[in-house]
């Protein structure tokens, strides 16, 4: 596989491209004055700019779910990053569906952090000279990947007959309707917290295996939370229904796994391998063509066409989950701890990303779109980026794992300024092996403040053991 950062000139890229088979625009040349710097109408806002900071889940707050220090120096540095636009990271409506210990929790014990959290992200941006971003928090239920002590506390959607076997699940952790009725009541009551703290706008998070994504495939579940699109999107609409009433001011968003594939598990040669082979049928993959490998958007386009009558103004398109096929959701060169190496060349699952957000960015003109999977084109992000938003005037682009490594890559980019290589993300997944040992979340790589702590040795020592 072809190292990114030897392709130095944008000819070598596009051949590489060319090769690999990922149908890819690259600019020549990224215009600072061009389509990334124009201002978007975003949730009745222009926001300054295309670029936004996606957002990631976080190991590094406190036992009950508040911001440390670590957290409130990540948030600061993404205010100071020139995005006009930040997603901040996924945040548990109750203890029990965190997907980490140290995850940070909505309630009426954190709000005040939270909004004092917030309020530092904005202060960072304008110490910075950056117009103040527009900032809204991902609000999340982790489902059957809970683990709010460390160990597995799944609640599913349904029985699924291959990621049970990843996990402690029975019949008796299949949540029920009435316990998905007041979990509706908790996602609206935490965002009107998040309403109370400051926030522009909550994501009711659907994507990456997580229990409301879970339940977008619950075609089986009886009841009136599964069936047909109605039923399994029933959950998005009361919490969307049950916001525009008791909180009209705060702006509704969607993060949305457009699409998924199988679960995927290391082969013989270590790289990843479908669980089920493609063509038996696979009716469980969300935006999928019932392969197990294709995709088919007819259906998310639908919801979202349906979310945004209910209220719903901006969506972040990824795919898949980090669970069991993060080389569709997360583009990598190497793989993390528990994953496995990519099954072909990631510029293809880039370049599948970028199609669904310009297809989903069609299909919905009046909505505000984010792409995401871009920081695996590393050094040549904004050649990638630039023509993606050119190419629909509701589309941003979103970065999650270079905005750990290089957060102020937007201003740098905004300004002309050259970048600076010892900065851009390689994709070497240490921001996720990390937290998957217990230690907190960051790029240990490239940001020094993670190269000088403690835990960056006992990560070493680890990767050395798994002989990567």
């Amino acid at each position: 596989m072809v190292a990114v950062r030897t392709l130095r000139t944008h000819d070598a890229l596009v051949e590489h491209l060319a090769e690999v088979g990922a149908d890819l625009p690259v600019a020549a040349g990224v215009d600072p004055g061009g389509p990334l710097a124009r201002p978007l109408p975003v949730l009745g806002r222009d926001v300054a700019n295309r670029f936004a900071v996606l957002p990631m889940e976080g190991w590094d707050g406190t036992a009950d779910g508040r911001p440390t220090d670590l957290v409130r120096r990540r948030w600061r540095r993404f205010g100071a990053s020139g995005a006009g636009l930040v997603w901040a990271e996924a945040t548990a409506v109750r203890p029990d569906g965190r997907a980490n210990p140290r995850q940070l929790v909505i309630d009426e014990a954190t709000v005040d952090d939270l909004a004092a959290l917030r309020a530092e992200l904005v202060a960072a941006a304008v110490d910075a000279g950056h117009p103040p971003p527009l900032v809204g928090l991902q609000l999340t239920h982790s489902g059957r990947w809970s683990r709010p002590d460390g160990e597995p506390r799944p609640r599913v959607a349904y029985r699924h007959p291959l990621l049970d076997r990843r996990g402690p699940v029975d019949d008796r952790t299949v949540l029920t309707d009435a316990e998905l009725d007041d979990l509706v009541a908790t996602f609206v009551e935490a965002a009107g917290l998040a309403a109370r703290a400051g926030f522009a706008y909550v994501d009711v998070k659907h994507c990456h295996g997580y229990l409301l994504h879970e339940l977008l495939t619950g075609h089986d579940r009886p009841g009136p939370y599964g069936g047909d699109l109605d039923g399994r999107s029933r959950f998005l609409r009361l919490v969307c229904e049950g916001v525009r009433d008791r909180h009209p001011e705060l702006g509704l968003a969607l993060r949305l796994s457009a699409f998924d594939v199988v679960p995927h598990a290391p082969g013989d040669d270590d790289r990843g391998r479908p669980e089920a082979a493609p063509g038996d049928g696979y009716r469980l993959a969300f935006g999928g063509d019932g392969t197990g490998a294709g995709i088919d958007l007819g259906e998310p386009i639908e919801l979202l066409r349906r979310a945004a009558d209910w209220g719903v103004g901006l969506v972040s398109v990824t795919a898949g989950s980090p669970y069991y096929c993060p080389h569709v959701q997360r583009p990598a060169a190497f793989p993390p701890s528990d994953g496995y190496l990519p099954p072909r060349d990631p510029f293809v699952e880039v370049a599948r990303l970028a199609a669904a957000a310009r297809d989903v960015a069609a299909a919905v003109p009046d909505v505000a779109v984010v792409a995401s999977g871009l920081s695996y084109a590393q050094q040549w992000l904004a050649h990638v980026a630039e023509p993606l938003v050119e190419a629909a005037p509701n589309l941003l682009a979103g970065y999650g794992r270079m905005a750990l490594s290089y957060p102020d890559l937007p201003a740098d980019v905004l300004a002309g300024s050259t970048l600076d290589v010892r900065r851009i993300c390689r994709t070497l997944s240490d921001c996720t092996t990390a937290p998957r040992m217990g230690l907190v979340s960051g790029c240990y790589p490239y940001d020094p403040h993670y190269k000088a702590l403690p835990e960056r040795e006992v990560l070493v020592a680890a990767k050395r053991g798994d002989g990567r």
